[in-house]
């Protein structure tokens, strides 16, 4: 198959004065540690991020045909109007779920982790959050959740997540 080569014989990773470690010179393959801090604005979508720090969940409404997006959108997806805020429901039901076996390195120690899709009363989309608490076989769509918030809020999608209501 072209592109793919097989390796000639296992080499040891030699370690650089610098500290990198090289497995290999055809290709170079090697490891070395990346770090960096990072600015960045969330921009339109910093009230939802905000209201997670004051315990709410923050969404869109359309301003011409009224559609209710779970997930904050700036222009509706039916009509193209453009949306204010609304505060959702801090309680919802369990439309459906997932169970993840392979996560992040922020989620490695919860692994498997469940993934629910919440459903709220008024509301047209579903919004995505882990699932804290019941097991695999404790799980039912239609389940009642209640949304629970970070004590220590990091300003990421995270803060929140859902438990049984």
């Amino acid at each position: 198959m072209p592109g793919k080569r097989k390796p000639t014989a296992k080499v040891k990773p030699k370690r650089t004065p610098g500290g990198t470690l090289v497995y290999g010179a055809d290709p170079l393959v090697i490891q070395d540690h990346y770090e960096i801090d990072y600015i960045h604005s969330y921009a339109e979508d910093s009230p939802f991020f905000i209201g997670l720090t004051e315990g709410k969940l923050r969404g869109s409404e359309c301003t011409g045909c009224g559609y209710r997006f779970a997930t904050p959108r700036a222009y509706c997806l039916q009509c193209g109007a453009a949306t204010k805020w609304i505060d959702l429901p801090l309680e919802g039901r369990i439309h459906t779920w997932t169970t993840c076996y392979y996560g992040s390195e922020a989620f490695l120690k919860e692994t498997p982790f469940s993934l629910v899709l919440v459903e709220f009363d008024g509301v047209d989309t579903l919004f995505m959050a882990r699932l804290v608490g019941p097991k695999q076989g404790e799980i039912r769509i239609g389940q009642p959740v209640r949304a629970k918030f970070l004590k220590k809020p990091k300003f990421k999608a995270t803060d929140v997540c859902f438990v049984p209501a």
